[in-house]
């Protein structure tokens, strides 16, 4: 399950790893906010007691700080630390204007810094995400990861846009196997993987390792176990609405148990409720809800009219 930014909470992993995902990811922690010892910053990294490791991904431009931000993550979370991911991948300006995110795509040197500080910190595997360039005009996907590994990255996430698309257009899976016939190390392919099918495509077309989804997995955390059942050539049966209505509730149950805030549902209840009749409708209510027992009613008004 790929980091998402605004989704990858504790009630989205463990919905993902109940649909079958093997990893899960936080969501993009900033180094910085760890240097300044945000409470904010570190509810993003700590795992719920019901995880049983978690994927940490940061972001900055900071060498030191990337240093002091996986002390203390190794500290904080001990044998459930999976990994640390660096996010050199985002296209946002907000993010990309301070140097970090894509921008370390531009900046080669303090890149292959923070990898080579982090493998120094921590006994855990160190991967990079990364975007095959930051414009067409400048293609660097394969040399950039090869770079990365001589730093020390153990994998290298691909997302096969562009950072000058954001997410438009399509990914390019061609871009993508470049890289991986580039580098020793496992390369784990990224974008439009948007549902099982696409993802088992996904893997044929790069040869990657392994795959993330993440825009695949909005309201179908079954998407996992379907994309490794489409790989060993089995058809996926489809869900019918009152399980999704089902995963749904209880989705809406773990963010309460997991003390995210609970607004989060308003994007779940558009995601779980899609392909139900007068879908359009139903998110128009789930707009309104307020608290969890709005969620839940409204989740049984609309199985009662199927």
């Amino acid at each position: 399950m790929a980091p998402m930014a605004g989704v990858s909470d504790a009630a989205y992993r463990l919905m993902a790893r109940a649909g079958g995902a093997p990893l899960a990811y936080s969501e993009m922690v900033s180094v910085t906010g760890i240097h300044y010892a945000s409470e904010k910053t570190w509810e993003l990294v700590d795992p719920d007691p019901a995880e049983p490791d978690l994927a940490v991904q940061l972001f900055g431009s900071d060498v030191d700080h990337f240093r002091e931000a996986a002390r203390a993550a190794r500290e904080r979370l001990g044998a459930r630390l999976a990994l640390v991911d660096v996010n050199m991948a985002c296209p946002v300006p907000k993010v990309t204007r301070n140097g970090a995110g894509s921008a370390l795509l531009d900046d080669p040197a303090r890149a292959a810094a923070i990898v080579g500080a982090l493998v120094e910190e921590l006994d855990v595997p160190v991967t990079v995400k990364i975007r095959i360039g930051r414009t067409p005009q400048k293609i660097v996907g394969p040399a950039f990861a090869r770079a990365m590994e001589e730093a020390g990255a153990a994998a290298v996430a691909v997302h096969g846009r562009f950072a000058s698309q954001m997410y438009r257009g399509s990914s390019d899976a061609g871009q993508i196997r470049r890289v991986a016939e580039a580098v020793g190390v496992p390369v784990i392919a990224s974008g439009d993987a948007l549902d099982a099918p696409r993802a088992a495509a996904l893997l044929r077309e790069t040869g990657a390792a392994a795959c993330f989804v993440a825009r695949g997995s909005y309201g179908n955390p079954w998407v996992f176990r379907d994309a490794a059942a489409a790989l060993a050539g089995e058809v996926p049966a489809p869900r019918p609405a009152a399980l999704r209505l089902a995963a749904f509730r209880l989705h809406v149950r773990l963010l309460v148990a997991t003390g995210a805030h609970i607004a989060r549902a308003r994007s779940l209840a558009g995601w779980y409720l899609r392909g139900v009749p007068d879908a359009a409708a139903w998110r128009e209510r789930a707009m309104h809800c307020v608290g969890v027992d709005d969620y839940l009613a409204l989740a049984d008004e609309v199985e009662a009219t199927l």
